[in-house]
């Protein structure tokens, strides 16, 4: 059976699969030291259209919001980045925008840059929205009104599932260090020849300050999942594995069309997963 269909039986519990036009926002941190994370997602964004394409899911549109730059440059902050012509655009634009993005930050609130997206944007009509937060700082308070309760309740109110890649480790259940880890808890592992291994009891360890209160769990409890920036950086196969993880999850969650809120497995579940885990094939 083919990753994404394994993948897919396990996110089952959660909702069928429907075939849905997408929207795709990446929220991503302009601070100076994320030069190869812009450059990674120019990369893996026309990789994760294609493959959503050749599961059926070709009704994919791109969004880019940029935040920390503001702080430093006296420009808007967040700011809606063009993708092509106008804010939502293909894979091919967004890949384009990306170079746009820029490292010249300095303060960085991830909380008002996901709510800069909810409030400034217009999602398409029936659209699934997924929101990739993208940043290896923890979040700073500069906009003090927002609660991890507000935040969550908007994310759900819109039907945002939220994945992010941020500065936090990851192990599954035998303290094996992980990629990320999903809302079901399955830790996506590093094969060591570009591809991963899923294992069971997925958890975090050592989080950049609030990474973990801030963005981990606002992911998890969105029903998305995490991802060790720490882990890309690595280069070479590791980082191969972690884009080759990244998307084939990411897929499965938007082919999946798993409910935000509604990812909790009840026991026969969790037990149906593990067996599905067990048996995963490459």
């Amino acid at each position: 059976m083919k990753r994404i269909g394994i993948i897919c039986l396990i996110f089952f519990w959660a909702a069928g699969s429907v075939d849905a036009a997408v929207d795709l926002m990446f929220i991503v941190d302009e601070s100076g030291s994320m030069s190869g994370e812009h450059e990674w997602i120019g990369n893996m964004v026309t990789y994760l259209d294609s493959e959503l394409m050749a599961e059926g899911q070709a009704d994919n549109m791109y969004a880019l919001v940029g935040f920390a730059a503001g702080t430093s440059d006296g420009g808007p902050d967040p700011r809606r980045h063009s993708v092509g012509s106008s804010a939502w655009g293909t894979a091919e634009e967004l890949s384009t925008a990306t170079a746009e993005l820029v490292t010249s930050g300095a303060l960085e609130d991830g909380w008002d840059a996901i709510n800069f997206g909810l409030r400034g944007y217009y999602f398409h009509s029936d659209a699934l929205v997924n929101m990739i937060l993208v940043t290896d700082e923890d979040r700073d308070s500069l906009n003090p009104s927002l609660t991890y309760d507000k935040m969550l309740t908007a994310l759900n109110d819109d039907n945002v599932m939220l994945n992010v890649v941020v500065d936090c480790g990851f192990e599954d259940g035998s303290g094996v260090s992980a990629l990320g880890v999903d809302a079901f808890g399955n830790a996506y592992v590093a094969d060591g020849s570009g591809g991963y291994t899923l294992s069971t009891g997925g958890v975090m360890v050592s989080p950049y300050y609030n990474t973990d209160t801030c963005y981990v769990e606002l992911a998890w409890d969105t029903g998305g999942a995490a991802w060790d920036l720490n882990q890309l950086r690595d280069g070479g196969m590791v980082a191969e594995s972690f884009t080759t993880a990244f998307v084939d999850v990411k897929v499965s969650e938007i082919v999946c069309t798993p409910a935000p809120g509604a990812f909790l497995l009840n026991g026969l579940g969790i037990v149906f997963a593990g067996l599905l885990r067990r048996c995963r094939v490459l």
